[in-house]
Formats: structure tokens, sequence, C-alpha cells
């Protein structure tokens, strides 16, 4: 699984690269602290802490309990990546949020351990906390989910992001309101239209009034198609200039390896490697 993640990482990096602009734009696997630091904050957790992580058990049950040694470590990972840079703020989706407090424990562990080192970053939460899949609502949506109507991407086309806000769940009430608990699809569409357009939730559910949810998924397509368009078009633009791709992941790793390099430095010396 996590071999295959990183060969399947390998063929995206020229559209992450579209998307990160800038000196930030290096991939983990070429600043090789990352995977030092991880180890080393590895050997201080503890197996229950990481197999009680919801997402290892949703994704061991998915795989009828086969997860391998990376799957459950890769929190361990995320965490270095936080910490190797010694961010105070992390902004991250509500699924996060429990791998946020596995960071937090490990630099308060590695803090109590060898002296005050590691700032204990934040979690910071957006409006839009979660987006559910539009085939399940119950679920979160995801890049992974084998049923390919269930997520939007950037670069589906707009008639790929009509089709799948068409066949998106909702239920047999046509009023468009926001009940979460008891209409979890219809809900949905209202919290997505309201992240695309910035509007608040309540103003969104008001101006939907007297259109049916059959014709209101729809307006929330358009809506997605409009603010979608600016990015994909930047994307494509970006992705046509290979050697300023190149460059800007040169510049990246150069100036991710610049301030990785003297943390993992200090962390070996206070663990006693150096």
């Amino acid at each position: 699984m996590a071999l295959y993640s990183i060969r399947k990482a390998r063929g995206c990096w020229r559209f992450t690269r579209a998307l990160h602009k800038g000196a930030e734009a290096a991939p983990a696997p070429q600043v090789s602290e990352h995977t030092q630091l991880s180890w080393i904050l590895t050997c201080m957790v503890r197996l229950p802490r990481l197999q009680h992580l919801h997402q290892w058990k949703a994704k061991t049950a998915k795989q009828k309990h086969d997860g391998t040694v990376g799957l459950l470590t890769y929190p361990v990972l995320q965490a270095a990546d936080v910490l190797l840079y010694k961010s105070t703020h992390v902004p991250v989706g509500e699924d996060q949020v429990q791998h946020m407090e596995l960071v937090q424990d490990l630099a308060r562990g590695f803090n109590k351990k060898y002296g005050a080192f590691f700032p204990v970053p934040q979690a910071v939460l957006t409006s839009m906390r979660k987006v559910k899949s539009l085939r399940d609502p119950s679920a979160k949506m995801s890049k992974s989910d084998p049923d390919k109507l269930a997520t939007v991407r950037i670069t589906d086309s707009p008639d790929e992001i009509v089709r799948k806000f068409r066949k998106a769940v909702t239920d047999f009430t046509s009023e468009v309101t926001y009940d979460p608990a008891r209409r979890g699809g219809v809900s949905n569409m209202v919290a997505i239209h309201s992240a695309v357009t910035g509007l608040p939730v309540e103003e969104v559910v008001r101006q939907s009034a007297g259109v049916d949810t059959a014709r209101y998924k729809l307006v929330v397509a358009d809506a997605v198609i409009e603010k979608f368009a600016p990015i994909k078009s930047e994307i494509e633009r970006l992705k046509m200039d290979e050697g300023h791709l190149q460059k800007v992941l040169q510049a990246g790793s150069a100036k991710a390896k610049e301030l990785a390099y003297p943390v993992c430095q200090e962390v070996k010396e206070l663990v006693g490697f150096l």
C-alpha cells in the first residue's frame, strides 16, 4: 500500500507542483529528513496508540484487517512533516483532528524527555470542516473512494461535475433545507454550495426557496464549475511549462532541505545519535 502510494505520488508530482507554486513545492521523498525524523518519532509511540486511530480502523476494515505497517505508521510520518519545520498552526479537515492530536502528543512527549524543542502545533479548522461523499453523505469525500461518482476533482470537466451532482444522493423531499442529522444528502449540497460561493448556509437556503432538490443539485454543480474554472485554467497553463515546474521543484527541495537539515541534526544530537 505504502509503495503503491509512493509510485502514485511520483506520477502526480507534476500536478502537485502546478498546484503549489513557490519554494514550498517540494515533495517529502526528496528531503530525507522527513523519514529520519519519522523513524525517531515511531520509536516514541506505543502500538495501541496507532491502532486506535479512526482512519487505521476504517481502512483496515475495508482491507479485511490486512493493513500494512506502512499504513499504520503513516500518521507518524505526517507528524514528522509538521514537526520538522517547527510548525505552530496546521490547517486540517475534521477527519485529521485525531492525527493532529497525535502530533501534539509526540511534540509534548519529545519535549518532556529531551527538553523544550518542538512547538506544540494547533489545528486550524476551516468553516467547512469535512466535505461529504456525494454517494454516501455519512462518509467523507475521498480521492481513494472506489465509486468515481462520490468525489469531485478540480480536474473534472464541467460535464463530469454535472453528472456527479446529478447522481448525488439526496432524499424524497423536494424542499432545500439544512438539517445534517435528518437530511444528510441535501445538507451536503447546501454545505458545498456555501463553501464555493462564500455565502452563509442560511442565505443559500433562503435563495433556494422554491427550487426542488433535482434542480438544486444542478445549481450547486454550476457553482462548483464556476469556482474551479480559474483554478483549472491556471493548472493547465503551469503543466504546459515543464521547465518552470522543474525549477520550482528544485528550488523547493533546496529550501526545504535548508530548513529541515539543522532541525533533524539537533534532534539526532538530543536523542544521542550524534
